[in-house]
């Protein structure tokens, strides 16, 4: 080999090196935390993750490819869940809710985190704006507080005859009682009296429903929060005393319930994949804003309504995304 030749030879391999580091780092393996408040077997949480494993995918990252996937299912000490989770020195972390939240923020304040469904992200003190988070925290809203009214509204349209609504309510939690003044400022023109019942334990609830429905032109409205706990006590006795009544997520509908009118909380989780994406791509979630739901989503039950004895009005049927029979 000529001096000529070895220095082209050189040269060559030189140009070549940055091109095969480039493809090599871009080919690193990253890796993201996930932080679940459901359990394994739920079919309502397996829906999420798939959700969010397929938005992912859409953006070029695959398990076991170019990124690994640590999952943490709806573990009773969630503080434990969190910190071995960080543990594990994750470059991001998807927090499924607030209580996940809450449980990370208290084992990191550098790894980033972005969580899928939130109630009142800046009343609960885990961002400092929704334009402008700051910290290591950023994600997406449950709820903009304008939809609560619409619960009234939707109730009404079914049940004309409804002059009483009971709420259903977290007033512990700062959502709780802004929902609650928004259904209370839309009430007056549709001629509903609003009746607040506090979420504290499943006896009181069964109490404060049994007390209201011994009046007739009764209604309910379940909000957001602490209310999902018990959700199968709610639908059960909303039936036993013939009370319709509007939820705010689908599984409720799915589990016996009359009608609900949220976001599509499914896909909240393929909205976050495109946060831990730009986050994995050298974002910073302090400069992420908080963003609220998309699309929302009417479904009803057409054998809840035949058990109350209700006739849909033939609106609710036309604007419904689904109904369950």
């Amino acid at each position: 080999m000529t001096r000529r030749d070895f220095i082209t030879l050189l040269g060559g391999a030189a140009a070549a090196w940055p091109l095969a580091a480039r493809a090599q780092q871009g080919e690193q393996m990253r890796r993201i935390g996930v932080l679940m408040s459901t359990t394994q077997d739920n079919a309502e949480g397996q829906a999420r993750i798939a959700a969010f494993l397929q938005g992912l995918q859409q953006l070029g990252w695959a398990d076991g490819r170019n990124v690994r996937i640590d999952t943490r299912w709806g573990a009773e000490d969630r503080r434990k869940s969190a910190a071995e989770l960080v543990a594990l020195a994750p470059d991001v972390i998807l927090a499924s809710t607030g209580s996940t939240v809450a449980a990370l923020q208290q084992a990191t304040r550098t790894v980033p985190i972005v969580f899928a469904i939130t109630l009142d992200p800046v009343g609960s003190g885990f961002v400092a704006s929704l334009a402008r988070p700051g910290g290591n925290t950023t994600g997406f809203m449950q709820f903009e507080y304008s939809l609560s009214g619409k619960w009234l509204e939707l109730l009404k349209q079914l049940a004309p005859s409804v002059t009483r609504a009971a709420v259903i309510r977290d007033s512990r939690q700062p959502a709780g009682i802004g929902q609650f003044a928004v259904i209370q400022a839309v009430a007056p023109p549709l001629g509903v009296e609003i009746i607040p019942i506090n979420v504290r334990d499943a006896s009181e609830i069964e109490h404060a429903i049994a007390d209201f429905a011994r009046s007739s032109g009764g209604g309910l409205i379940v909000t957001g929060g602490q209310a999902i706990v018990h959700r199968d006590l709610i639908i059960k006795l909303a039936a036993r005393h013939r009370l319709p009544a509007v939820y705010p997520f689908r599984f409720y509908v799915t589990g016996g319930g009359l009608v609900s009118y949220g976001p599509d909380l499914v896909g909240q989780y393929q909205r976050a994949a495109s946060y831990v994406d730009r986050i994995l791509k050298g974002e910073k979630a302090a400069d992420l804003p908080v963003q609220a739901p998309t699309k929302y989503e009417t479904v009803l039950n057409l054998k809840t309504a035949k058990a109350l004895g209700m006739e849909l009005p033939p609106t609710v049927l036309a604007r419904a995304d689904e109904v369950i029979e």
